[in-house]
């Protein structure tokens, strides 16, 4: 095949640097939400230690992680019809003529295949299948920063086009029609999928992995107390470690003590969330009830024995918020074992894997 030919043969008049450059400032915004919701995602589940997420506002991170895999999902089609509003341009040749256009190449090259990847990976990843032998998310995480890295060379690179075509009408009433569709095929994406993160358009949510209302006691879960190996016992404790005054607490002496309810959001790293009611003892209470110093950091343990998940880390800043609970119940009734009976951690502004069920242990370190 003579490659020198192949991109003349490439003939629809729709094409163009005005269309191709329009779409391009599409990915890069959509790009940019994904890498700075991405960040955010992982700093909450990985914080360095010197930084203390707030426990406010509330839905933080409901709305980030929602805002990241539905809008991830919605960028599908456009940067599909960003491709082939390039592909022509692939089949240049010769590929490069010089060391510095070889180099913008290689930058074109990482951002598509890596953008490819994000985009396969991810939606893979939210409907839990995992045909690849590597971990999802430090593959994810590094790829981001290789694919916004080229994103930001190659803007650098294409900027006077940038330019020209951001703020410019494009003329052509088909090419119109084009970007008009991509756009709603983009907006329709995100509607089809925006339920398992808004309820109220969950019935909408075709192509969501998720429906927030189906699941044990109408919520979600994404691992059952089979799955994680838990069986309740009646000779449960609840241990409360590293302080002036250890405790050892039955069941029963959790419900004699203080009860609050609140409502917080579930919500979970793979995009789906829902609110719900929750009761039980404020963690701040039992914690300074046995002598705990304000400034401590805090680990909750579960029963499960193996998980990457089986204890989180809880700061300062949510387990003194008053709406942190080891909750008893959920919507009014007692958690089921697969809601993580006897006894779960609920807490504002934090991703659903570290809302720690089945605890058995807070170890004040």
């Amino acid at each position: 095949m003579n490659l020198s030919t192949v991109s003349a043969k490439f003939t629809s008049t729709l094409r163009s640097e005005q269309v191709a450059g329009k779409m391009g400032v599409w990915l890069g915004v959509s790009f940019t939400v994904a890498f700075v919701t991405g960040l955010f995602s992982h700093f909450v589940q990985h914080p360095p230690a010197w930084l203390l997420w707030p426990s406010r506002p509330v839905n933080l991170y409901r709305v980030t992680q929602g805002l990241h895999v539905v809008g991830g999902i919605a960028t599908v089609p456009l940067l599909l019809a960003k491709l082939w509003a390039v592909y022509p341009k692939l089949w240049q040749w010769p590929p490069f003529r010089s060391a510095g256009h070889a180099v913008e190449r290689l930058c074109v090259l990482l951002l598509v295949a890596g953008a490819l990847f994000q985009l396969v990976t991810g939606t893979l990843n939210i409907a839990y299948v995992y045909p690849w032998p590597f971990g999802f998310l430090q593959a994810h995480y590094w790829t981001a920063y290789i694919v916004y890295g080229a994103l930001l060379i190659h803007v650098a690179n294409e900027w006077a086009k940038v330019r020209r075509n951001l703020w410019t009408r494009v003329e052509s009433p088909e090419r119109r029609r084009l970007l008009f569709t991509v756009a709603a095929a983009c907006g329709l994406t995100a509607l089809v999928t925006a339920g398992e993160a808004v309820t109220p358009l969950a019935r909408l949510a075709v192509l969501a992995p998720r429906d927030p209302r189906v699941g044990p006691q109408g919520v979600p879960v994404n691992r059952s107390a089979a799955a994680a190996g838990v069986v309740p016992d009646a000779g449960y404790r609840l241990l409360v470690t590293g302080v002036r005054t250890p405790l050892s607490l039955g069941y029963a002496d959790l419900l004699r003590l203080p009860q609050h309810t609140v409502r917080l959001p579930i919500a979970c790293v793979e995009g789906w969330s829902v609110e719900c009611e929750w009761t039980g003892v404020r963690l701040r209470d039992l914690l300074l009830s046995a002598g705990a110093s304000p400034d401590a950091f805090v680990v909750v343990e579960s029963l499960e024995r193996v998980g990457g998940y089986r204890s989180s880390e809880v700061r300062p800043p949510h387990w003194s918020d008053p709406l942190t609970l080891l909750a008893l119940r959920i919507n009014g009734e007692t958690l089921s074992a697969d809601h993580g009976f006897p006894v779960r951690l609920i807490a504002p502004n934090r991703p659903g894997v570290q809302q720690t069920k089945w605890v058995k242990e807070v170890k004040v370190t």
